[in-house]
Parts: C-alpha cells; structure tokens; sequence
C-alpha cells in the first residue's frame, strides 16, 4: 500500500511539474508575441468605414505572422473592440486591454482625445493616421500620440491649396465663397479654427454648416447652401453622412462636382450608396484604392488563400481597407526599427514609442514593402509624429475613382508654429515639461 501510495505520488508530482512547464510556456509565448489594441466598430452608421480600416490592419499583421512567422520571429497579436464610435466604450476598451497592449487604435478622434492622458501615463502609443487631434503632431508635448501620415489641418491646408492651384493661384480665392460641411463630432470639428485662419490668409468667405450625428437628414444644411451659392462645398463627413450628402446636394441642385471630399469621404462605400448623384465627386486621398499592389497580392494569396481574412473579399484594395493596410505597414515597421536598438524580442511601449519615431520609409523601403505608390515616403521624428503632410485628388466616374492630381502639400511653414503654440498651451494646462528633441 505505501508503494502504491508512492507510485502515486510520482505521478501527482509528474502531472504537477508537466502543467506548470506549460503554463510557463504558455506565458513565455504570450510574452514573445507584440500584442496592439484596436477600438473598432463593424456595426451602426460608420461600419463601412470601422470595417474597411480595421479589416486592412488585421490582415497585414496576419499576413507578417504567415508569410514571416512575425517580426524575427516574434508573432504579432490583437484584441478588437466594438465600440459602435461610442468614445465611452472606446475608453473602456482601452482600459480593458492596456494591461497587454503595446498600441492603442482608436478610429476615432473622440476616442483618441478621451485616452491622450490615459496612455501617456501608461507609455503606450495612440495611433491616429489621418486624424487625432492636430497638436499631437508635436512629439515633445505629445511623446505617446501619433496623428501619422496626415493630420486634419495639414489636410485642411491641402485642400485649400488644390482649390488655390485650380483658380489660378492663391490670390485667385480672394472673394470666393467656401462652405465647409461637417460632421458634429470632435473629428468634424477639428478644423474649423484653421479654415478660419486660410480664409483670412486668402481673402475667401468662410462659411462652416454642422451636420448632427450621424447625418441621416441634410435637406437644411443643402437648402441653405443653394440660398449661399458657394463656389465649393468642402464635406468633412463620415459614414452615413457621405452618401446622404451627395443625394441631397443633387436634390437641391448643387454640382457634384463642386463637392471635394476629405479622406474620410473619399471611399468606395462614400461614393457607391449615392449612384448617379456621386458621378464628378471630388474627394482627397493619402493613397489610391486597388489591389493590384504587389503588398495586397500577398494578402490575398497568404491570408484570404489561408481563410483568414476578416473582411469580404471583394473589399480588399477599397480605400478604407487599404488605409488600413497602411496602418498595418506602420506598425510592423516601428517593431522592426526598436528591434534593431532594443533586440528582437516583444518590446514594451515605451520602447515601441522609439520605434515609431524613428521610422523612415523611403522609395527604396516602399519597393521591398510591396507598396510603391500605395503609401508616400514618410519619417517620423521626436518633435513630428505625422511625417506625411501630403494628398492627391481623385474624381468618382460613376464605378471607380480616377487619381486627377499630382501630390498636394500641405503649407507647413504656416501651420508648424501654430500646431506648437497650440502643443505648449496644453502644456501649461496640464502642467507637462516638453522634452528636448535633442537628446532623442
């Protein structure tokens, strides 16, 4: 009896010891993989938009981990969120997921205001492409907040500057009447102050009409817009707005294409719901829609071949997904440039944060990317976290977008001083010590 009893034991023991060297496996492979938080939403009145981006994302870093085996080897890994653009369910989503998380997606600029001081008490990086709040821009105030590729006064500034190039020259706007049509959120909102200051600069009227949540009903707004007789409607909208507006606008007989779009107008899903009343829409863009690109190719042929997409297939190369893609591209490359100062292992975010202003994509870096054309050149920096600054112009033909510009810059010398005054007020509120870029 005492040997059975012995015998027993043994294997209590065994069992006991082949348990806990799998829980440290476990641990140690959870360890090993670099893991991204994404406040999404698939569902309510922007899923087009939430889907297309978040979907791209995912199948990049899906596609690293098959085709790579992840980043030397260290996998990469996600949680996604529903938060329906509800910022208090994306708050919550950050906190729910902080504990693991080396970046926080928002797709929303709500959202994104809502964790700013949040994650620069938890050094992780908030991941704003093409939106954010605008002052993020300065990495000294700012070090966890990055509004990458462009921020919306550098798209606002763009635009105007499109408008500038087809009157003739800047001067050429003087007297000209410019409705900007937003959607009433923190996102829509965010460039009213420097329209302002471009209508004072150029000589142009400056008419902002706001849109309600989520934008179902615009007859007003459009009514009012006839009665005005604006020379351009810029639409700042999002969603369900973006169609909605293009129908209206029709109704009450506003030119199509007198409408330029932002690059949260600008997609497939904006134009496609709208029919003939989309036909001649104008809408800014930081990259073209397709899949032919050779990065998109390997999507499909690693992730989609594999049945691991996350979205339907025939919306791979949509412009919401690509830019979702871009995203991808962008944090893959800052785990690739810590690695090379922090070694190739999972890295923290505050070391994630160095990746992310030290990265420095070139035309030579697009081409072994597979995305010659797809994304601009860009580098970060300490005091930059956009890099970008730049948008082409593309025409809806009534089935696709047709690219009718060449790059479009942003005017940064006048912006610059502006993102940095506004950057050192937050700074006094919250009482925050800018760093020296210096010593980056």
């Amino acid at each position: 009896m005492m040997l059975k009893g012995r015998t027993i034991m043994k294997r209590k023991t065994v069992l006991i010891l082949a348990l806990t060297a799998a829980l440290v496996s476990i641990t140690t492979q959870a360890a090993q993989e670099q893991h991204f938080s994404i406040a999404g939403y698939r569902i309510g009145p922007y899923a087009a938009g939430g889907s297309g981006q978040a979907s791209g994302l995912e199948d990049y870093l899906q596609l690293i981990n098959l085709r790579d085996g992840g980043v030397n080897g260290v996998k990469l890994s996600w949680t996604e969120c529903e938060t329906e653009y509800i910022v208090e369910r994306g708050v919550e989503c950050y906190e729910r997921t902080k504990k693991n998380a080396t970046t926080f997606n928002p797709f929303s600029v709500g959202i994104a205001y809502g964790v700013i001081d949040r994650a620069t008490a938890d050094k992780i990086p908030v991941i704003t492409p093409n939106h954010g709040r605008t002052d993020s821009t300065d990495g000294r105030v700012f070090p966890y907040i990055f509004p990458v590729i462009l921020n919306p006064w550098s798209e606002a500034s763009a635009i105007i500057n499109y408008l500038a190039q087809r009157a003739g020259g800047p001067d050429k706007l003087k007297g000209k009447k410019i409705v900007t049509l937003y959607h009433g959120s923190p996102y829509g909102k965010e460039t009213i102050p420097i329209f302002a200051l471009l209508a004072k600069q150029y000589g142009f009227e400056n008419i902002q009409i706001e849109v309600p949540h989520p934008g179902n009903e615009q007859q007003s707004q459009w009514l009012n817009i006839r009665r005005i007789k604006p020379d351009w409607v810029i639409l700042r909208g999002w969603g369900v707005m973006n169609p909605v507006a293009l129908k209206t606008a029709q109704k009450t007989g506003f030119p199509t294409d007198r409408i330029i779009g932002n690059v949260w107008s600008n997609s497939e899903e904006d134009a496609e719901p709208a029919g003939q009343a989309a036909k001649g829409y104008i809408s800014a863009t930081t990259h073209p829609s397709g899949s032919h690109f050779p990065v998109l190719q390997d999507i499909k042929r690693h992730v989609y071949g594999a049945n691991k997409g996350k979205i339907e297939p025939q919306r791979v190369g949509s412009i919401y997904y690509n830019m979702g893609v871009l995203d991808g591209i962008l944090h893959v490359e800052a785990v690739r440039v810590a690695q090379k100062k922090f070694g190739q292992r999972a890295l923290t975010g505050d070391e994630l944060r160095w990746g992310w202003e030290h990265i420095a994509i070139d035309d030579k870096r697009l081409d072994e990317l597979g995305a010659s054309g797809l994304l601009q050149p860009i580098k970060l920096t300490c005091d930059d976290h956009e890099g970008g600054g730049a948008v082409k112009f593309q025409q809806w033909d009534g089935k696709q977008w047709k690219v009718i510009s060449d790059w479009i810059q942003a005017d940064r010398k006048l912006l610059r001083p502006l993102i940095e005054a506004s950057a050192e007020k937050y700074a006094k509120e919250k009482n925050i010590k800018p760093r020296d870029c210096s010593k980056e």
